[in-house]
């Protein structure tokens, strides 16, 4: 892509660029451990915070409260924490609730229309979200894509026809690498393959665990192309902390939001507290909390 590659872009790639080579005596060592350890962190906190807004997180949080009115029988401590929880967890699993604060999330974005992007060769990234993959008693497998990957495709899909983009890049690998799941990426390049974009303009990124990983690599992959533009695929309300991180990596990309189904519930359901409530508050917490761990690692700009 034009333009030299920011330092901070240059920072970032280290790591992984080291990774592929021998350690270099005990400093090479000491940065590996590092790296290992920071992406363990990485990972420890997104389940953390995954698993809080669950249902499994409501009954840890019940069970706790249980346990500790069990302990302490005249404990005001105890039933103001349950209180709050009840409030909490009533609160975040509102569809009405978690759908208003998502849209904090996505305020002044639209639809991508052919005037976004200026003349010139352009490539379209997307990025994955997951992969289900099934398997039968002989082991045969059939990956297919969770219902926020399947969106991003048909956009990109959308996106190629509109702007007939050089490349479009599928980018998506596993958060803890297993033999028995496809990465993201492959199942939505073979989607596009399977809708008719050529072969020959696709481009695959497998090893990423995450949206950082997503930026530094991909921006890799695109200083390499002879592009001018960059269109970034994904769902709304995980755009804006995508874009900041990309900015971050050196990619300055346009927006093009994947549609969201809507959600199919009578009108009660949307006040009360639900599954899909709950669902939804995870996604957007999930956007939030990722805001704001990015930028204290210097991964958001």
């Amino acid at each position: 892509m034009g333009g030299e590659e920011s330092a901070e872009a240059r920072r970032e790639a280290r790591p992984r660029l080291a990774a592929g080579r021998p350690a270099q005596g005990s400093a090479g060592r000491e940065a590996a451990t590092t790296q290992a350890a920071a992406k363990a962190l990485d990972e420890n906190v997104t389940a953390l915070a995954s698993h809080l807004l669950s249902s499994g997180g409501i009954v840890l949080v019940l069970v706790v409260t249980a346990v500790w009115m069990w302990r302490r029988p005249g404990s005001s401590r105890a039933r103001r924490l349950l209180l709050a929880a009840a409030i909490v967890y009533a609160s975040l699993s509102t569809y009405a609730v978690s759908h208003a604060t998502g849209r904090l999330l996505v305020g002044g974005m639209r639809p991508m229309i052919p005037g976004d992007v200026p003349a010139g060769p352009t490539a379209i990234v997307v990025l994955g979200s997951g992969t289900y993959t099934a398997r039968d008693w002989n082991d045969d497998r059939l990956p297919v894509l969770d219902r926020a990957s399947a969106g991003r495709v048909l956009e990109a899909i959308r996106v190629f026809k509109m702007t007939d983009a050089a490349w479009i890049i599928a980018s998506g690998g596993l958060m803890r690498p297993s033999p028995f799941e496809e990465p993201n990426g492959r199942t939505m390049r073979d989607m596009l393959v399977r809708a008719g974009i050529p072969e020959s303009r696709l481009l695959l990124e497998t090893d990423s665990r995450n949206t950082h990983d997503e930026a530094v690599i991909v921006g890799h992959m695109l200083r390499t192309l002879d592009v001018q533009h960059v269109i970034l695929v994904t769902s709304e309300i995980h755009m804006r902390r995508s874009l900041g991180t990309f900015r971050a990596a050196g990619v300055r990309a346009v927006p093009a939001i994947a549609r969201e189904p809507a959600p199919l519930m009578p009108g009660l359901a949307w006040v009360i507290p639900s599954e899909h409530g709950l669902n939804r508050a995870a996604d957007v917490w999930h956007e939030i909390l990722g805001l704001g761990y990015y930028f204290v690692r210097g991964w958001y700009r």
